[in-house]
């Protein structure tokens, strides 16, 4: 088990020998992948996400070693006994830390922790919640080492029946929110091309952002930008990431060769679509504040809540009429104004921070 290490600085591929760009000179090696896995009370779902890189490690010609970063939970006895067990210490460290700071900062954590060891080729965030299917991890660093502008790459997520949940994200923006509010047929269809949600094909595509269940990150993304803002304490951070990531000019990637499977909704219950709608928690509307001023600016931020509000309420009243209030979100309106940047106090936005410092800071958004 490895403590956490101090903060850390992280230099471009023309200071670091062991980049994820192809070298040209000096003895082949294979390429060193670091994949970080953030668990909060989910340690049997990480120990079978575990032995799936099992098999993909011994199928791949690629270093794969593992950082699991137990945020507070109390997973770590589980996990230490299993990799124990099954003899897994060689490629698997645990890191205990010591707060539950978030997705942002337990991922953050792990990072930091894989370049304590040695400088990674590439850095893998992976959900405790998935399992990789065979060659998802290969196509990812294939595509990225043909690549050298793309920055980030993500795949399909299957869903555990085996149907594929094959999307990817827009930023979100003013017109989405009024679309999600509004939720109406027809106005969806001709707003489509702005909605968040891509139901993507089978091909490969740029994209705005991915979901960081199973995102392929290239080094020098951290060093252009640093890490993850860990101020996100659970949603946006990836969406902040991939928006930073492109103002700094890499591109995020949408891989339909690499496939793994997803079981939505066991990290948080705001990401659980099986049953009804449930209400949101604090620090999702906290995160969606913060990722509108920081990418908007304060007066952009308010006109796009005002937006969202009164859709929201023209939605509501459409649901009402259709006798389908239930499947509203419950009191959604009631707590976008709560947290929203329209009241005097919520406009204290903090800067950008994370324990990955980046050479040359990228933030967007004037606050």
């Amino acid at each position: 088990m490895t403590s956490a290490p101090s903060t850390a600085g992280f230099s471009s591929d023309r200071d670091n020998p062991r980049s994820g760009l192809p070298r040209v000179d000096g003895p082949t090696r294979p390429l060193d992948i670091a994949v970080i896995i953030v668990t909060y009370k989910c340690a049997k779902l990480t120990i079978q996400c575990l032995r799936s890189l099992v098999a993909e490690r011994a199928a791949l010609e690629l270093h794969v070693r593992v950082i699991v970063v137990d945020n507070a939970s109390g997973d770590l006895p589980q996990l230490s006994q299993e990799v124990e067990a099954h003899d897994w210490s060689s490629w698997v460290t645990l890191v205990a830390a010591p707060t539950n700071g978030g997705f942002a900062y337990g991922n953050n954590l792990g990072i930091e922790s894989a370049y304590a060891a040695a400088t990674p080729d590439y850095v893998y965030l992976l959900n405790p919640d998935t399992q990789v299917r065979p060659g998802a991890i290969l196509s990812l660093v294939n595509f990225l080492q043909t690549h050298p502008e793309v920055g980030i790459a993500g795949g399909v997520f299957e869903n555990p029946d085996g149907s594929d949940d094959a999307i990817a994200f827009r930023f979100p923006n003013l017109i989405s929110e009024v679309e999600h509010g509004l939720a109406f047929g027809l106005i969806s269809r001709l707003l489509q091309p702005w909605m968040t949600v891509r139901r993507m094909t089978g091909r490969n595509e740029p994209v705005d952002w991915i979901c960081g269940a199973s995102m392929m990150i290239r080094p020098e993304v951290f060093a252009a930008i640093g890490g993850l803002d860990e101020n996100y304490f659970l949603y946006f951070e990836e969406t902040d990431f991939c928006w930073r990531a492109k103002r700094a000019g890499f591109a995020t990637w949408y891989m339909a060769e690499s496939r793994v499977m997803h079981i939505g909704g066991k990290i948080s219950s705001a990401t659980d679509f099986t049953g009804r709608p449930k209400r949101l928690p604090a620090y999702w509307f906290e995160s969606r504040r913060r990722y509108f001023v920081v990418t908007f600016g304060i007066v952009r931020a308010m006109t796009i809540d005002l937006a969202a509000v009164a859709a929201h309420l023209l939605g509501l009243l459409k649901r009402m009429l259709q006798f389908r209030r239930h499947k509203a979100v419950p009191y959604y309106v009631r707590d976008l104004l709560r947290y929203s940047v329209l009241r005097r106090e919520n406009r204290d936005i903090p800067a950008p921070r994370s324990r990955i410092v980046a050479r040359h800071s990228v933030v967007g958004g004037d606050y």
